[in-house]
C-alpha cells in the first residue's frame, strides 16, 4: 500500500487536505487534524513541518470559519477560510451510484485525488444532504464529506478501516474516547439502524436513511 501511494505521489498539483473548524479563538480537534497531516505526508514520503501547520490554521478573532489546508510534495502549506454556513438538524441520505475498492490505499489519505467524492457530491439529488458510498462487498464505506455512525441497540459504530475509507479526524476521536467503536455496516442494514453521520468541521449530526 505505501509503495502504491509513493508511486502516485510525485503528481505536482497532489495536495494533502485538511478541512478545520474555527470556533472563533481556536481549531478545536486541531491535534486530531495535524496527526492525520504528518501521518499522510510521511505515507506520502513528503516533509510536514507540523508547528508550521498548527500556527497557519487560525482565523478570524469572534467568527466561526471553514478552514481549508493544504500541503504540496514540497512541505508548502496554504490555508483558505470560508463562511460556515448553518447545518440542518438531520441530514437526508442515499446510496451513492458508483462504489469503492477495499484495497485503494489512496481512500485512507484525504488528498485532491478525490473526485469520485467530489462528483458524487456535484450531483446530489434533490432533498439529499449526503451520499454513501458501498466497496466491492456491499459494506458501507463513507460518504462524500462525512464518515458515517450508526447503532443498533448496543450503542454507536462506525465502519472500519477495512471497509475502504477515509479515517476521520472526528471519527478518530470518538473511538480514542471508548464512545464508538468499528463494526461492518452491510447496505442491506441501513434501513434498520439509527444513524448519524459527521466530521471534524460539523461534528455529529443526526440522520435518515432515504435509500
Amino acid at each position: 500500500m505505501e509503495s502504491a501511494l509513493r508511486a502516485g505521489s510525485d503528481d505536482p498539483a497532489l495536495r494533502l487536505i485538511e478541512t478545520a473548524l474555527w470556533d472563533g479563538a481556536a481549531c478545536p480537534r486541531i491535534e486530531g487534524h495535524l496527526a492525520r497531516l504528518t501521518r499522510s505526508a510521511a505515507r506520502l514520503g513528503w516533509p510536514c513541518d507540523a508547528q508550521a501547520a498548527r500556527l497557519a490554521l487560525a482565523g478570524p478573532a469572534g467568527q466561526p470559519a471553514r478552514l481549508r489546508l493544504t500541503l504540496d510534495r514540497q512541505g508548502g502549506l496554504e490555508v483558505t477560510q470560508a463562511a460556515l454556513p448553518a447545518s440542518r438538524p438531520e441530514w437526508r441520505l442515499a446510496l451513492a451510484p458508483t462504489r469503492l475498492d477495499a484495497a485503494d490505499p489512496w481512500l485512507s489519505v484525504k488528498s485532491t485525488r478525490r473526485a469520485i467524492y467530489d462528483d458524487a457530491r456535484a450531483a446530489l439529488p434533490d432533498g439529499i444532504e449526503e451520499l454513501l458510498f458501498l466497496n466491492q462487498r456491499g459494506e458501507v464505506c463513507d460518504g462524500t464529506i462525512t464518515s458515517v455512525f450508526f447503532d443498533r441497540g448496543q450503542g454507536m459504530r462506525t465502519p472500519p478501516l477495512s471497509s475502504g475509507l477515509l479515517p476521520g479526524v472526528l471519527r478518530a476521536e470518538l473511538i480514542a474516547q471508548g464512545r464508538c467503536h468499528e463494526e461492518v455496516l452491510l447496505a442491506a442494514d441501513l434501513p434498520q439502524v439509527r444513524l448519524w453521520v459527521g466530521n471534524a468541521l460539523r461534528g455529529l449530526m443526526p440522520a435518515i436513511w432515504l435509500g
